[in-house]
């Protein structure tokens, strides 16, 4: 049976903490934004950004906070940061993540049979490699003992600025002189070639065979850290290989604009939700 869905729906939260993975470095917590009623909630995994070095779960509160009150049980977690450990580590953790919270939704009233993600930056990036190649054994190298038939594909995935070509991105910084931006990207992708193997944009002009769910970007006019020209490039390059790209461009708006409340932000909350009720409608 499908769960139902109304983006305009208004529920209280309860919001809490919870163990979610032990890597060597540090126990990785996990924040639920659990709607408050007797029903079945559809169900969404958040990864933060942090320019794959920085930033935890409460990163994107203030989205978690609205997606939730909308009648979905929004889960975001802590990712392993580059300082920890360089790629794969975080995307690992994020496919940990997906298969763990469809083990878990059922305790929290929440449905996983069309479990989403929503990344943000350099969580954009994660959740597109993961929507793309939800069966790499890279990937999903972290076993789930308690539910070992879980997978790691998802049904759609929302982005805002996300790193869809991260070597666009670091030539980007490079002609902005911003070193620790680009040293974040060395910490990342070590070794650098990894910078190539992981690169969401050169994964589609290699033609590899990937999954291709559903995609909304949400894209600042303004940002000079993930450009425009890139989001739109990536955008052509999905829809050319079969898959469905929604990019939306937010005018006079720069990287992080949804950090601060306003007219912008709010339209980033409803185009999240309007993008997700028209994913669950469909058979």
């Amino acid at each position: 049976m499908q769960t139902k869905y109304n983006p305009s729906a208004k529920f209280e939260i309860k919001v809490w903490d919870v163990e979610f993975q032990r890597t060597p470095t540090r126990t990785l917590m996990a924040r639920i934004y659990q709607p408050q009623g007797t029903q079945s909630f559809p169900t969404l995994l958040d990864l933060h950004g942090g320019a794959w070095n920085t930033k935890d779960r409460l990163a994107n509160e203030p989205m978690d906070r609205a997606i939730a009150a909308s009648g979905m049980l929004v889960v975001a977690v802590d990712l392993r940061v580059a300082t920890e450990a360089p790629y794969p580590a975080s995307v690992q953790d994020a496919s940990y993540g997906i298969r763990w919270l469809k083990s878990k939704a059922l305790e929290w009233n929440g449905n996983a049979a069309k479990l989403g993600v929503l990344g943000s930056s350099s969580g954009g990036h994660i959740a597109e490699l993961l929507g793309m190649r939800p069966q790499d054994p890279r990937y999903n190298a972290h076993a789930l003992p308690e539910s070992p038939g879980a997978d790691a594909t998802v049904a759609y995935i929302v982005t805002r600025s996300p790193i869809s070509d991260p070597h666009a991105r670091y030539q980007q910084a490079e002609k902005m002189k911003r070193k620790e931006m680009m040293q974040k990207s060395r910490n990342f992708f070590n070794p650098w070639d990894t910078i190539f193997e992981a690169n969401p944009q050169h994964i589609l002009d290699r033609r590899e065979t990937v999954a291709l769910p559903p995609l909304l970007i949400m894209q600042g006019a303004r940002d000079d850290n993930v450009i425009p020209p890139i989001q739109e490039k990536f955008a052509a390059s999905y829809r050319a290989a079969g898959g469905e790209c929604q990019l939306e461009v937010f005018e006079g708006c720069e990287h992080e604009w949804v950090a601060e409340p306003g007219p912008h932000t709010d339209r980033a909350h409803e185009m999240v939700k309007s993008f997700i009720a028209r994913q669950l409608g469909r058979s």
